[in-house]
């Protein structure tokens, strides 16, 4: 098994308390049907979740991403899923622990949701 698969994986059994509240909320099928991975690889990235019917990323950045370094990876990284036809979406920690209910409605509104 390859590095990015491995680290996938830990990835996957080593989630962030932010990643545990999205995934509880996506998980199942208990968005609107919605079927998502977690650290998924895609080339030679991994993801936070992918939603594959949509294309559509979802990624939780903290702080560390704030740093010029992650700043100019972040969008190099982003540039390379849209030109393979994803959408990434990105949430910062702060916005998953003090607005979970914006969250929700940021994903509805990309999800193109309306009840």
């Amino acid at each position: 098994m390859d590095n990015l698969k491995i680290n996938a994986r830990n990835l996957r059994n080593n989630m962030t308390d932010q990643e545990m509240k999205i995934w509880s909320i996506i998980r199942n099928r208990q968005f609107y049907g919605f079927r998502f991975l977690r650290q998924y690889v895609i080339g030679n990235y991994i993801v936070d979740f992918l939603c594959k019917v949509r294309k559509i990323i979802i990624e939780i950045d903290g702080g560390q991403h704030n740093k010029n370094q992650n700043i100019s990876y972040d969008i190099e990284r982003t540039k390379y899923f849209e030109l393979k036809g994803y959408k990434v979406i990105r949430f910062w920690n702060n916005e998953i622990d003090n607005n979970i209910e914006g969250v929700y409605l940021k994903l509805k509104e990309v999800f193109n949701i309306k009840d």
